[in-house]
């Protein structure tokens, strides 16, 4: 929550829990003023509530309510006369037509916190998600198109880089689950002889299929909608990209995937996984590390994923057959894991 308060006053102030109990509430404030567009709205500059109340079809006896709260959370500043205006933390962070915006991802969480973080005790106490993940997301079209939205932008960063540093991709590129098609698309602008596979849930792929015509390479980069546990993936490639999966599932089920990723791939095949490893860098913020460890215990109470440790991905690895195994830091918190299949003759 954007409230600037001095960490040691806030000690003598409330216990901890009582600070946490408003930063639940600020999120949820927040989460229903971007759903309700009321950010968005005062993009246009401070407007007074009847009119905000029109121009956003709220009530108008109770959005002040609402709007004085964001006030004190930092999330609006508001002038006499009852006029509101976005504070310059929420313009800077809350604009829609920005690609760095959080406003995707502050109205998928609000989503999916209010619903799927319900059966927490439940998922605790059995080791297993209370539902579908991608059943839920399907289900709810807001909720997938703020999710692409948000892993594209995440992606938008990330892909250049990548493309331009990791391995020679050879002339074969499978991409598995990179539906939003930013990470194909890099590697074939930096390889002009390359083509790419991707193979993702049809949902995923809707965005990626325009970016692909956008990029002008519908002749280099070919889309199979499918679950990637059980779909045919293909045989020959050179190189196969797992960028931000393995999170997603548990040991038994990175095994398997690993296992029909091996078997994608050509002798001497290179396999890219990009992620997040549980073992986070020394120089991680607390803030950084407060989240992913939350993010982390929300893989597992939604989907029966974690963060995995390096040691442990790269020893599902080299039992689905990969070597020389390198390990690589991008910043921040992501990392790219580097491995090889033996030549023919080595297996």
């Amino acid at each position: 929550m954007p409230l600037y308060l001095d960490p040691e006053e806030l000690r003598y102030q409330a216990p901890g829990p009582h600070l946490d109990l408003i930063g639940a509430m600020a999120f949820r404030a927040a989460g229903a003023a971007q759903r309700l567009g009321i950010f968005k709205t005062l993009l246009e500059g401070p407007l007074p509530v009847a009119e905000l109340a029109a121009r956003t079809d709220t009530h108008a006896g109770t959005l002040p309510v609402l709007l004085d709260a964001l006030v004190s959370l930092g999330y609006l500043n508001r002038a006499p006369g009852q006029v509101y205006a976005n504070s310059p933390m929420t313009a800077g962070s809350l604009d829609p037509r920005t690609p760095w915006s959080y406003a995707p991802a502050l109205s998928f969480w609000q989503d999916l916190l209010g619903e799927l973080w319900d059966g927490l005790e439940e998922s605790v106490r059995t080791g297993r998600p209370r539902t579908d993940f991608h059943a839920w997301l399907e289900s709810r079209p807001r909720a997938l198109r703020d999710f692409q939205t948000m892993l594209n932008g995440i992606a938008a960063g990330l892909a250049p880089v990548i493309a331009e540093t990791a391995p020679d991709p050879g002339e074969r590129l499978l991409d598995v689950g990179g539906g939003h098609a930013r990470h194909s698309v890099a590697f074939c602008q930096v390889h002009s002889r390359l083509t790419a596979t991707i193979v993702d849930l049809p949902a995923g792929l809707e965005d990626g299929r325009a970016r692909i015509e956008e990029a002008g390479l519908a002749g280099r980069v070919t889309t199979i909608p499918g679950d990637v546990t059980v779909a045919d993936l293909g045989t020959g490639y050179d190189t196969a990209l797992l960028f931000n999966l393995c999170h997603g599932f548990d040991e038994p089920g990175n095994r398997a995937l690993l296992a029909r990723v091996a078997a994608a791939l050509r002798p001497g095949g290179t396999v890219l996984v990009l992620e997040t490893f549980a073992d986070l860098p020394e120089e991680t913020s607390p803030v950084a590390e407060a989240f992913l460890r939350a993010f982390s215990l929300n893989l597992s109470v939604t989907r029966g994923g974690r963060l995995h440790g390096f040691a442990d991905v790269a020893g599902w690895l080299t039992d689905a057959g990969f070597g020389r195994i390198e390990r690589r830091r991008l910043g921040g918190p992501d990392e790219l894991l580097i491995a090889r299949l033996p030549q023919g003759e080595e297996r």
